[in-house]
């Protein structure tokens, strides 16, 4: 198991930029893929961006694609999320993740460790 803890969220004007930082401890982060999901109230936990243990490969959930990235500094046991252009759709509890197994996970179920989530608040 991984400890995570996100940082970062708060509250942003539409048109505007946060980034999201997800500091891991425990075992060697270098191992893990990594992955952010959100979760609005009333919805399902969705799907946000991942990236593999070497941060050569990222993948992003349609909805993000073009506006967030994700990168990785494993000297810094750090995993980030840049959030461009957002919108208040984009307003969420946003929680970052850590897989061991898999390349390059992107559901729910492929995540053993899940940080406590930030809130990230869009206003129009």
């Amino acid at each position: 198991q991984v400890q995570l803890v996100e940082s970062g969220g708060g509250l942003v004007q539409a048109g505007g930029s946060l980034r999201l930082s997800c500091v891991a401890s425990g075992r060697t982060f270098s191992r893990y893929a990594m992955g952010w999901f959100r979760q609005a109230p009333g919805k399902e936990r969705e799907f946000v961006a991942a990236i593999n243990w070497t941060g050569d490969n990222t993948y992003y959930g349609d909805s993000v694609k073009g506006r967030f990235t994700i990168s990785r500094g494993n000297a810094k046991n750090t995993v980030y999320l840049q959030m461009n252009s957002l919108k208040p759709e984009d307003t969420a509890v946003y929680y970052c993740a850590a897989d061991f197994k898999r390349y390059l996970p992107t559901l729910v179920s492929d995540f053993d460790s899940w940080g406590q989530g930030t809130q990230v608040t869009v206003s129009s």
